[in-house]
């Protein structure tokens, strides 16, 4: 799912290529990507864009006459630009916005269609789509503390969770746990001052390279390759690969659909953490530190086989 880096790229390359041009027609090819009905998507047509803004990993166009298009990503979801006159083939397109200075394509590759558009009117309409996430990068150590400490849970589900943390998904928040060598596990309620001011740290750093190295790749160009897994990143999406910091190989945790990337030994002591899954699998079995894991899941060579009879 696109995030804060992610979104607040494709917001600049959106104003720089809409703001304050009229939209001449608006195309939906998957209705069921329209999750309202009034007003109708082509209320938009032969407005101009007013401007365009974010509610946490949302996307706001504004549009004159208090018009606002909302649209979530969600996991697959993604933003394709073309010239005036070109299309955009295939079932993963979900809808086309025209413009004199180009088309805007919504597409989505999964097949479980999840991204979602919807035309609300009135500034106050927009309050429903905002769940009131703290963002990160305007925050105080303070300010960080009270939304993290407001309910416990651990901390992979605080920093993902919409209500008390704007745009973090589970790439970014597995990629500012790594920084702080926290564990995604440890409780909110548990967490000492000096570990939130050093998660807080972690996070708007983190948060602010990226955004930095995602406009800097991007340059003028629109941005065509948004992704969650990137090489660059030390853990996210790395399993199994060496930690950059200390080599260990890193470590997950499946569920559901997602997955928690960590390293044992910067962030849990050397501890593995269970997975749901294999950990039930193996029961009292389970490796609790690298040791026991090398112990229980190293390689072992292959035995040469014995030639038959009758072969060199």
């Amino acid at each position: 799912m696109p995030e804060l880096p992610d979104v607040l790229l494709y917001l600049g390359a959106l104003e720089s290529r809409i703001a304050g041009h009229r939209l001449d027609r608006a195309r939906v090819t998957s209705p069921f990507v329209l999750r309202t009905v009034s007003p109708p998507i082509t209320a938009l047509e032969g407005r101009h864009v007013s401007g365009l803004s974010r509610l946490g990993k949302q996307i706001v166009v504004n549009f004159e006459s208090d018009l606002h298009l909302v649209i979530h990503l969600m996991v697959a979801g993604r933003f394709q630009w073309r010239a005036p006159g070109k299309t955009l083939g295939g079932r993963s397109t979900l809808a086309a916005f025209h413009f004199p200075s180009g088309i805007l394509f919504l597409t989505e590759a999964s097949k479980k269609k999840r991204s979602a558009l919807h035309v609300v009117q009135g500034a106050a309409s927009l309050t429903s789509f905002d769940r009131g996430g703290l963002e990160v990068l305007a925050s105080t150590v303070g300010q960080f503390t009270a939304a993290l400490t407001r309910e416990n849970h651990t901390l992979k589900r605080a920093l993902t969770d919409p209500r008390l943390f704007s745009g973090i998904g589970n790439a970014y928040s597995d990629e500012i746990l790594h920084r702080a060598k926290l564990s995604p596990l440890q409780l909110t309620s548990r967490l000492p001052d000096d570990e939130i001011g050093r998660l807080h740290k972690a996070a708007t750093a983190t948060l602010a390279e990226w955004i930095a190295r995602l406009r800097g790749e991007a340059g003028d160009q629109f941005p065509s390759k948004v992704t969650a897994f990137r090489p660059e990143m030390a853990v996210h999406g790395r399993y199994g690969q060496p930690c950059p910091v200390c080599g260990t190989s890193i470590r997950r945790i499946a569920y559901a659909e997602n997955e928690c990337n960590y390293c044992p030994t910067c962030q849990t002591g050397g501890r593995l953490l269970a997975d749901r899954g294999l950990s039930r699998l193996l029961k009292k079995d389970w490796p609790r530190n690298l040791d026991e894991w090398d112990e229980h899941f190293q390689v072992r060579q292959v035995r040469p086989m014995r030639p038959e009879p009758g072969t060199d």
